[in-house]
């Protein structure tokens, strides 16, 4: 990836009539590497949520029409979609004229799934509801009340380790103190993170001091959710894993990516939105 070919951190140009080649790609393949994945064999499988809040278009009449699209990448895909890219391609949206809805989604659908080299999942809601939706809380434990001294703010996968009891346990926990940055623009990412995981039982201090130790990374969402998927694995062994990160939204988008090594996305999920 050459970071001068793409729109982060460079005054941009914002074009609203529909332009296809202001997207951009982004290999997974690089980062991948580094945590030791090579070829198409994935330890996980999952989705990157997408929710774009500022997308609108005009009818055949000229008549603006607003929506939220809600947009999942499968985790195989060759490549992740450029945020900055993706916002200034939405933005190309505002004067142009479709003939309908399915034509907005269709020409979506195939522009992303092009760029990505996968299928993508597209929804549009129109209810000012879902244009406004926000989350409720996760299942679970939350880690964030836990009192210890914490002094690693760059990556550190020494702090996780199992407890030493020998008891398998389900068990899901999560925290709001996730928080890494921009690999480009180095601007903060915040996030609420959940893990689910069936195996002997992790130790929730190290496991939180492990998430705060993100704080001065810098990584995309995406990178840093399968970072923390091998990392756990690699140091605690679970049989089964889920970590799933929420982003707070910026520039109108959230991204949420999730990846697991024994299910899809669960109706579970879906259910953390209201």
């Amino acid at each position: 990836m050459n970071a001068n070919d793409l729109p982060l951190g460079k005054t941009s140009v914002y074009i609203d009539h529909y332009s296809p080649d202001l997207l951009r790609a982004i290999p997974r393949s690089e980062n991948r590497l580094l945590l030791g994945i090579q070829g198409g064999s994935l330890p996980f499988q999952g989705v990157d949520i997408w929710n774009a809040y500022e997308l609108s278009w005009l009818d055949q009449r000229g008549k603006p029409l607003v929506a939220t699209a809600e947009i999942s990448l499968p985790c195989k895909s060759p490549n992740i979609i450029e945020s900055k890219s993706f916002k200034l391609y939405l933005n190309s949206f505002n004067q142009s004229q479709f003939k309908d809805k399915n034509a907005v989604m269709a020409t979506i659908k195939n522009d992303l799934s092009e760029l990505i080299g996968a299928q993508i999942e597209l929804e549009l809601f129109f209810d000012k509801r879902h244009s406004q939706h926000g989350t409720s809380p996760f299942p679970g434990t939350c880690l964030d009340s836990i009192e210890a001294e914490f002094t690693d703010y760059q990556v550190n996968p020494d702090l996780l380790s199992n407890t030493g009891e020998s008891q398998v346990v389900n068990e899901a926990v999560y925290s709001h103190l996730l928080k890494s940055n921009c690999p480009i623009t180095f601007q903060p990412d915040w996030a609420s993170i959940y893990i689910a995981y069936q195996g002997l039982p992790i130790a929730h201090e190290g496991l939180l001091k492990y998430i705060v130790s993100y704080r001065k990374h810098n990584e995309f969402h995406e990178q840093s959710v399968e970072r923390i998927f091998i990392d756990i694995m690699q140091a605690c062994k679970p049989q089964q894993l889920s970590v799933y990160a929420r982003y707070v939204r910026r520039g109108g988008i959230d991204i949420n990516p999730f990846r697991s090594n024994f299910e899809k996305l669960p109706a579970r999920y879906w259910q953390f939105r209201q």
